[in-house]
């Protein structure tokens, strides 16, 4: 049998016999009621009076329609759901945000509380079997706290153990897991890092930030992003430097200048784009793997950014005075995590998928806008 015909028709030397070539599928599916085209097939003579639908008795069905459920006693299809951990923090507070900005359903946000998934014992009071996918943004991330033996601990129980746990579950539930990473893995010393780079951390941050993602790389359906100079919801480098910034400007406080590193060179990532990107890659089915995921635009040090939040806050940029990391902690009376010279981070890959990564000044601003207006600053 020829299969992908065109539609036409032949005519016979039986007065009144026509013969009608119709398109038919190349397998066991035989013709379906969609290949009547009324337009086409009356204009070649076809008449247009077959009564739909014809009777089950009267049809011709597949051995696969034969075993299909009645559209009446088919089930809907239960929605698997979301579980995200780390709720509570920047990241999990962003993709909550998009999740009710967008309407999304099925999501659940849990924190340690609720669920501490460095423990082995809570995994057993979840039905893994409702679920589809776990968005996992916990962390422990004070990266100097964690050269303290009490910090140590907490650090690899949670960036490490947890998402042992978790790849280990979605392995067995057959779920996707996505997973972040840090720019710690790496010791900063290529100005740039790709996916491709071996891992070589500085101290024990990035050794449980390493050991981590080696874990979630095993589960089958795995997202890791690696992450940088993290900015959102929630305290961190660019809120502080605001404050800084206005206590320079206030004429009632003594200070006057403020150091800031000036030899750590990176790019910032704020997390309602980190929760764009996440959701991007899910709903899109990417390939698996790893993707660094930055902001794009130029790299800079701590001290630029400080400096353009000052500009930016109170036209007092002057005050940001730079100094290299050695000098910053040459008093410290506290153990302190080696920090990477070079955090930039490389777009190539994320961008293959279609994400298109703003450029970091442009969200920057809006943000300290924002910040500052949520303070009453503005």
């Amino acid at each position: 049998m020829e299969f992908e015909k065109e539609l036409k028709v032949t005519e016979t030397n039986i007065p009144g016999l026509l013969v009608f070539d119709l398109p038919v599928h190349g397998d066991n599916r035989s013709w379906f009621k969609e290949n009547w085209q009324k337009a086409k097939m009356t204009a070649l003579g076809l008449p247009a009076d077959f009564q739909w639908p014809i009777p089950l008795e009267e049809s011709e069905r597949s051995e696969a329609d034969l075993h299909h459920p009645m559209l009446k006693d088919a089930k809907p299809m239960v929605l698997r759901r979301t579980l995200v951990t780390g709720a509570n923090g920047q990241l999990g507070r962003a993709i909550r945000e998009y999740v009710q900005e967008h309407g999304l359903e099925g999501f659940e946000f849990t924190d340690i509380d609720e669920f501490y998934f460095s423990d082995p014992a809570a995994y057993a009071q979840i039905d893994w079997s409702l679920y589809g996918t776990i968005i996992n943004a916990g962390a422990y991330t004070a990266v100097d706290k964690v050269e303290t033996p009490e910090g140590r601990a907490a650090a690899w129980k949670a960036n490490a153990q947890g998402p042992a746990l978790l790849a280990k579950t979605a392995t067995e539930h057959n779920l996707t897991l996505v997973h972040i990473s840090s720019d710690y893995v790496f010791d900063g010393v290529a100005q740039v890092h790709d996916e491709e780079e071996s891992f070589t951390p500085l101290g024990v941050y990035g050794q449980t930030k390493a050991a981590g993602d080696i874990a979630v790389a095993t589960a089958p359906k795995h997202y890791i992003l690696c992450s940088s100079w993290v900015i959102g919801d929630g305290h961190n480098f660019v809120k502080t430097m605001i404050s800084l910034s206005d206590r320079v400007a206030n004429p009632d406080e003594a200070l006057e200048q403020v150091t800031v590193v000036d030899d750590q060179i990176g790019r910032l990532t704020f997390t309602q784009d980190m929760a764009r990107a996440i959701f991007f890659l899910l709903e899109r089915e990417a390939p698996y793997g790893t993707y660094d995921l930055t902001l794009s635009g130029d790299s800079v040090s701590w001290a630029a950014i400080a400096r353009e939040v000052f500009a930016q806050a109170n036209v007092n940029a002057q005050a940001v005075a730079p100094i290299n990391t050695e000098e910053y902690f040459a008093n410290a009376t506290v153990p302190v995590n080696p920090r990477p010279a070079y955090s930039t981070l490389d777009l190539a890959k994320i961008e293959e998928t279609g994400i298109e990564p703003s450029d970091w000044r442009d969200e920057f601003h809006t943000y300290v806008a924002a910040a500052r207006k949520g303070s009453g600053r503005a």
